[in-house]
C-alpha cells in the first residue's frame, strides 16, 4: 500500500503541477525539473506496486520517504494556490486602478520567491533520495505474487482442510445438505458448482468435510483436490491430477510424469476421465480466465460427472462454465451458531462455557466477527489464554491493535488481505476510503461514487463518464468480498454497502500506517501531520475537532453517532483552506466557516440534513466543485452565483415540510434559471419549476435526473418539449401548481426512464405510459384516475414499485386483473373512496411487501388467499377498517390479536433452519 498510496499523490501532483503552470510562470525551471522527477518516482512506485511489495526497512523507509516528500510538494503548490485565489477574488472585487493592484506587486513577488525557494529545496531533496536509492539497492525489487506472503503457506492451509473432524465444525449443516444434493443429484450432465464467500467465510471447509463424506467417495470413480491460489502454473496442476490418477488406482506413479508434455498430461486425463464419472474441486480460484484453461482436461460426456469451484470473486463464480452450472454462496454463521464455535475455542476446558462475567465482553467480540467462521477461531483460539476480566477488556478495547500486530491473528490478517493486495492501486485507496465511515453504518452507493470522484481516485478512460468508472471500481470490490451489499435496488444494484467490521479493522490499520485517513471520537483533533483525510464521529458533548494538522486536511466528515446539544458541535474549525471533501451529512451545524468562499479546492459538499439556513453568495467561488447536497437542509432559495459553477455534476435540495412515522413531504428551493447553462450538470432536484427555469431547460439534454415542483400548466408545451429532449433522464419527480399537471403533450418519455414521480390531477392516463419499458419506480399522487389506470401499466415488464396515494385512483374498486410479473412493491395511502381491493390469481406473483394505509373505508381484499403470494414478506396496514384488519388476521393464522389501528406484519425468513418457522407469520400492532 505504501507505493500506490504515493502514486496516487504522486500521479495527482504532476497533474497539478501541468495546470497551475502558468501561476508558476516565475519558477519555470522548478517545475519542469520536478516533473522530471515525479514521473521517475511514479514510474518506480507503480512497478513495486505490480512487481514487489515493500519487504526490507529501507525500502519501506524509502517509499514513506518519497510518500512524505509528495505530500509536502502538494501542500506547496496548494498553499500557493490558495493564495493565488484570494489574490484575484480580491483584485476583481477591489482593484479598480493601477495604483491600488501596485500596491499588492511586493506581497505578489514575496509569495512566488517562497514557492521557488521550497520547490528548489524539495528537488534538492528529491535528487539526494533518487541517488540514496540507486547508491543502496532500493530499486532491486523481484517479482512476486501479488500477496506478501508465503503462497505454500495458503496451500498448507487449504489443503488441511481435508483434515478436519466433524465435531469441529459448527453451522455447516444446512449448506452441507444443499451441496450432497447437489453432488449426488441424478442429473447426469456434467455439472459445475461454484461455492463463493469472502475469505475466511469456511468455503474450503464446507467444501473439504463434503469432499471427505464415505458416501461422495462411493458415488465417484475418480475424486481428486487441486489447490489453485493465485499463481499458478496449468501443468502443475494437469501434473498433480495425473497423479492422483496413479495413486486412487493404488499404483506407483512413474518418475517420466515429472517430465510428462503439456500434449501428454492432457491427453492422460482425458483419456481416463472420458468413460468415468468423477469429482474434481478447484479450491482457491481467482482468475475468471482459469476455466478456459482446466476445461480441456474435463470432458463433459453424460456419467453424473461434477467439478466444484471454491473462489472469493463473484465474477470466477458467474464464469460460463457450460450446460449445467450452479452458485453456492456461503452465507456468515448465524449468531447462536457464531457464539457456539467461539466458545468452543475460548472455554474449550470449561464444560459450563463462558463464565457469567465475561459473557458481555464474550458476546461483543462475537458481533465483531460478524459471523465470519476464521475469524471466531482465531479470537476464540486467543482468548483461551486470557483468564481475568481486565485481560479480555484489553483485547476487547484494542482490538485493532490485535489484529493487526498479535502472531496468534496472523491467519486471519493474512487471509483476510489476500483480496486487498490483488487489487490495482485505484481500487485500494478506493477500498481504504470507506473505513471513513462509522462501524456498521451503510453506505449510499452514489454517495461513494461521487466521494471518490471528488477524491480523484478514478483513472480516465475515453468516452465513459467517471460515474461509470466509479460503479464499475465499487462492483469490483464487490466481487470480490471486500465491501458487503446490504440493500439492492429494483434492478439489483447495490443500493447501500458496508465493510465487515474486521476488514474494517485492517483498513484502519493499513491507512494509519500511510497516512492515508484517520478516525476520532473528536476530543484530540488532528495532531499527527499529513493526515489526508479525517472522520470525527461525535459521541458525546466534549468536542474538540481542531489541532495543528487541521491545515493540511483534503477531507473531512463528520457524523453524529449519539444525540448531543447543538452547541457541542454547531460550527466548523478553522484552518481548513486545502479541503476537497467536507462530508456534514446530519450534523447540528448551523453555520459554515469563515473564509468558505476560498475553498478553491473543493469538490464534494454535503450538508444534507444540516441546520444550515443560507447558502453564501461566496459558493460561486467554488469553482472545482463537482458535489453539492442540500436534501433535508433549511436552505430555500441557492444564490444567483451558483451558475458560476460550470463543474458542477450533482445538486440536490430540498427541505422538510412534514415528517410523518410512515412517510415525508419535500418543498423545493428556488434556483436561479441561468442554472441551465451548467452544461456538467447530470443531477437537478427539487427545484421551484418557474416560467423562466422551464424556459431555458431544453439546454438540460445530459440531465440524468430531474425534480421540479410547481410547474404551471401553461408551461406543458414547453416543459414536455424539454423533457422530450432528454434522452438520457433516469429520473423525473414532477408536480404542477394548483394541484394539477399536465403530460398530454410529451409524445414519448425519455427512453431510459427507471423513476417516475408525478403529483397532481392528472385529466386522463398519459399515453406515453405503455412505452415505459425501463420503468421500475412509479409514484401517483393527487392523480385522480379511473378505471383505465391499470391497463396503462399493468404489462411494463420492469416495474416492481408502485404507489397510489392521495387519492391517485378515485374509484370504489381496485381490480389488478393481469400482468405486473416483476412488482415487488405495492403501497396504497389516503384513497378515500377505495373499499375493495382485488388481485387475481398469477397476478405480481413476485410481490414482496404491501402497505395500505388511511384507506378508511377499505374493507375487502380478494385474492386467492395471501398463501397464493408466495413471495409475500410483510404486510403494513394503517387507519383501515376493522373488517380488513380481521381479514388479514385470518389470512395470516394470527389468533388472540384484535387490533383497531393498524397492524404490522413479518413472515419469518425462508432460509430459517426451524421448518415449522418457515412461513410464519409475526404481528405487531400499531397504536
Amino acid at each position: 500500500m505504501a507505493s500506490s498510496s504515493a502514486d496516487l499523490v504522486i500521479g495527482q501532483l504532476i497533474s497539478l503541477l501541468q495546470a497551475e503552470a502558468s501561476s508558476l510562470r516565475r519558477v519555470p525551471d522548478e517545475i519542469k525539473e520536478m516533473n522530471l522527477l515525479l514521473a521517475s518516482m511514479r514510474s518506480f512506485l507503480l512497478d513495486a506496486d505490480h512487481r514487489a511489495r515493500p519487504t526490507s526497512q529501507r525500502q519501506k523507509e524509502w517509499v514513506k520517504n518519497v510518500r512524505d516528500l509528495a505530500y509536502e510538494v502538494e501542500d506547496t503548490i496548494d498553499e500557493f494556490t490558495y493564495h493565488e485565489t484570494k489574490r484575484r477574488q480580491w483584485r476583481v472585487a477591489n482593484c479598480k486602478t493601477f495604483f491600488l493592484r501596485s500596491l499588492h506587486f511586493p506581497k505578489d513577488w514575496y509569495l512566488r520567491h517562497q514557492v521557488a525557494a521550497k520547490l528548489q529545496d524539495i528537488n534538492k531533496r528529491m535528487k539526494s533520495m533518487t541517488e540514496r536509492a540507486n547508491q543502496f539497492g532500493v530499486k532491486q525489487l523481484e517479482v512476486r505474487d501479488t500477496s506478501p506472503y508465503d503462497p505454500n503457506w495458503k496451500n498448507r492451509l487449504s489443503e488441511s482442510s481435508l483434515f478436519f473432524k466433524d465435531n469441529d465444525l459448527v453451522g455447516i449443516k444446512k449448506a452441507q445438505d444443499e451441496l450432497l444434493g447437489q453432488l449426488m443429484a441424478e442429473e447426469l450432465r456434467r455439472t459445475v458448482i461454484s461455492v463463493v464467500g469472502i475469505g475466511g467465510s469456511g468455503k474450503t471447509t464446507l467444501v473439504a468435510n463434503t469432499f471427505n463424506k464415505q458416501s461422495v467417495k462411493q458415488h465417484f470413480d475418480f475424486c481428486t483436490w487441486i489447490t489453485v491460489s493465485q499463481q499458478y502454473a496449468i501443468e502443475e496442476l494437469f501434473r498433480s491430477m495425473v497423479k492422483d490418477v496413479y495413486k486412487q488406482r493404488k499404483e506407483e506413479v512413474p518418475l517420466q510424469v515429472d517430465t510428462m508434455s503439456y500434449r501428454s498430461l492432457v491427453e492422460k486425463l482425458v483419456q481416463y476421465l472420458q468413460s468415468r464419472r468423477y469429482l474434481v474441486v478447484f479450491d482457491d480460484v481467482w482468475n475468471i480466465e482459469f476455466w478456459q484453461e482446466i476445461n480441456i482436461v474435463l470432458p463433459e460426456g453424460m456419467h453424473g460427472s461434477r467439478v466444484i469451484v471454491t473462489t472469493r470473486k463473484e465474477d470466477v463464480a458467474l464464469s460460463p462454465y457450460g450446460v449445467v452450472s450452479c452458485i453456492h454462496q456461503i452465507q456468515p454463521l448465524k449468531k447462536d451458531d457464531a457464539w457456539k464455535l467461539f466458545c468452543r475455542r475460548a472455554f474449550a476446558n470449561n464444560l459450563d462455557g463462558c463464565p457469567p462475567y465475561l459473557d458481555s465482553l464474550a458476546w461483543s467480540l462475537v458481533e465483531k466477527c460478524e459471523g465470519l467462521p476464521l475469524a471466531i477461531v482465531a479470537l476464540g483460539g486467543l482468548m483461551s489464554s486470557k483468564k481475568s476480566t481486565a485481560e479480555w477488556k484489553i483485547v476487547h478495547d484494542n482490538l485493532n491493535w490485535e489484529l493487526s500486530s498479535n502472531p496468534a491473528l496472523e491467519s486471519v490478517k493474512i487471509i483476510s488481505l489476500l483480496s486487498y493486495h490483488d487489487l490495482s492501486f485505484q481500487l485500494k485507496h478506493c477500498f481504504l476510503y470507506c473505513c471513513l465511515f462509522p462501524e456498521d453504518y451503510e453506505i449510499s452507493r452514489k454517495r461513494l461514487i461521487r466521494l471518490w470522484m471528488a477524491e480523484g481516485f478514478l483513472e480516465h478512460v475515453k468516452d465513459v463518464t467517471p460515474e461509470a468508472v466509479a460503479e464499475k471500481y465499487l462492483m469490483e470490490l464487490i466481487s470480490r468480498g471486500l465491501l458487503q451489499v446490504k440493500k439492492r435496488n429494483s434492478f439489483g444494484r447495490p443500493k447501500t454497502i458496508k465493510m465487515h467490521d474486521i476488514l474494517r479493522e485492517f483498513a484502519l490499520s493499513i491507512s494509519k500506517e500511510e497516512k492515508f485517513l484517520a478516525v476520532s471520537g473528536g476530543k484530540k483533533g488532528v495532531e499527527e501531520n499529513g493526515i489526508r483525510r479525517y472522520s470525527i464521529e461525535v459521541r458525546d458533548k466534549e468536542m474538540n475537532p481542531g489541532g495543528k494538522g487541521m491545515s493540511q486536511l483534503r477531507t473531512l466528515f463528520v457524523f453524529v453517532v449519539d444525540e448531543i446539544s447543538k452547541s457541542s458541535f454547531n460550527k466548523l474549525p478553522s484552518g481548513l483552506k486545502l479541503l476537497r471533501v467536507l462530508d456534514l451529512e446530519n450534523a447540528p451545524i448551523s453555520e459554515l466557516p469563515k473564509g468558505f468562499g476560498h475553498l478553491f479546492n473543493l469538490r464534494y459538499l454535503n450538508l444534507r440534513n444540516t441546520q444550515v439556513k443560507v447558502l453564501p453568495k461566496s459558493i460561486g467561488q467554488l469553482f472545482n466543485l463537482q458535489t453539492l447536497l442540500l436534501n433535508g437542509a433549511k436552505i430555500v432559495e441557492l444564490p444567483y452565483e451558483i451558475v458560476k459553477l460550470q463543474n458542477l455534476r450533482h445538486l440536490s435540495a430540498f427541505y422538510n415540510v412534514y415528517e410523518s412515522q410512515y412517510f415525508k413531504r419535500y418543498d423545493s428551493v428556488r434556483v436561479p434559471p441561468s442554472i441551465c447553462r451548467i452544461k456538467s450538470l447530470q443531477v437537478l432536484a427539487l427545484v421551484e419549476a418557474t416560467d423562466a427555469l422551464i424556459a431555458q431547460l431544453k439546454e438540460m439534454t445530459q440531465l440524468k435526473s430531474l425534480g421540479l415542483d410547481n410547474a404551471r400548466e401553461a408551461c406543458e408545451k414547453e416543459l414536455c418539449s424539454s423533457i422530450g429532449k432528454m434522452e438520457h433522464l433516469h429520473r423525473l419527480d414532477l408536480s404542477g401548481d394548483s394541484g394539477k399537471i399536465k403530460m398530454d403533450r410529451l409524445s414519448s418519455a425519455p427512453p431510459y426512464l427507471e423513476k417516475l414521480f408525478l403529483k397532481g390531477k392528472l385529466e386522463n392516463v398519459p399515453h406515453w405510459f405503455k412505452g415505459l419499458h425501463n420503468l421500475t419506480h412509479l409514484t401517483l399522487q393527487g392523480s385522480e384516475l379511473g378505471e383505465d389506470l391499470l391497463s396503462h401499466i399493468q404489462a411494463l415488464p420492469n416495474l416492481a414499485f408502485l404507489v397510489l396515494q392521495d387519492n391517485a385512483y378515485n374509484q370504489e374498486r381496485l381490480c389488478f386483473l393481469a400482468g405486473f410479473e416483476k412488482l415487488r412493491r405495492l403501497g396504497i395511502r389516503n384513497c378515500p373512496s377505495l373499499n375493495e381491493i382485488v388481485i387475481e390469481k398469477d397476478v405480481m406473483p413476485g410481490l414482496e411487501f404491501l402497505r395500505l394505509y388511511n384507506c378508511k373505508e377499505l374493507r375487502g381484499f380478494l385474492s386467492y388467499g395471501l398463501n397464493h403470494l408466495n413471495h409475500l414478506k410483510q404486510v403494513f396496514l394503517y387507519d383501515v377498517s376493522e373488517e380488513l384488519l380481521e381479514h388479514f388476521c385470518r389470512e395470516t393464522n394470527i389468533v388472540g390479536h384484535s387490533p383497531t389501528r393498524g397492524m404490522f406484519l413479518d413472515r419469518a425468513d425462508d432460509d430459517d433452519d426451524d421448518d415449522d418457522a418457515k412461513h410464519k407469520w409475526f404481528y405487531k400492532p400499531l397504536d
